[in-house]
């Protein structure tokens, strides 16, 4: 299974020079490297090829790698029912760079793509639509980037007085919480108040 699917990745980077960079077989899958501004190209190929017929659209994500000058890798995952094969196409990005929408290819993008744009902050020149889907109005950043903070900007809870749900800044409170990083098979000292003056 893996030499067919490293003779069709190298069949697809021979039919495609410029477009398809790289292809590799990792896992049981077929992974190919895409420029982004020929990222469609890419998957017409793909989809219409008679070697390849990956019709199948299963979904778009990304992966955040802040260390990197190309900061997101945004990866299609397509599926050829009739040849029972699946394709990984990743096109890396630099923040802020846009990448061109695979909605007009393959409808199903839509959704998928407005998730990456909501969690991601990865833009899509040509989407019908482009707008948060998963995070509130006003929502500022973008989770899944790693440089995302843990707790978010802001919390939101239900004001009584006010009758109405409202948004404040995070806070947290640590001064009161007491921290113990020995085995709790060990035990622990607590020095509670009052224990000087029974030692003294």
């Amino acid at each position: 299974m893996d030499d067919a699917l490293s003779a069709l990745g190298a069949k697809i980077a021979a039919a495609l020079p410029g477009a398809a960079t790289g292809a590799a077989v990792a896992i049981g899958d077929l992974n190919i490297l895409a420029d982004a501004g020929r990222v469609l190209e890419v998957l017409t190929y793909l989809r219409d090829d008679p070697a390849c017929q990956f019709i199948a659209f299963v979904d778009i994500t990304a992966a955040d790698y802040p260390s990197r000058e190309k900061r997101f890798d945004v990866v299609y995952h397509l599926l050829s029912p009739k040849l029972n094969q699946r394709v990984r196409v990743k096109a890396a990005l630099g923040d802020g760079e846009p990448i061109a929408s695979a909605v007009d290819i393959f409808p199903a993008a839509n959704w998928f793509e407005r998730e990456v744009y909501d969690l991601f902050g990865v833009f899509f020149t040509g989407h019908p639509d482009l707008r948060r889907i998963l995070t509130d109005y006003g929502f500022e950043g973008h989770p899944l980037r790693k440089d995302f903070p843990m707790t978010g900007f802001v919390e939101v809870r239900y004001n009584d007085m006010e009758k109405r749900v409202v948004y404040e800044p995070v806070s947290l409170a640590q001064e009161y919480r007491r921290f113990d990083f020995l085995s709790p098979w060990e035990g622990t000292d607590y020095v509670l108040p009052g224990d000087e003056k029974a030692k003294g």
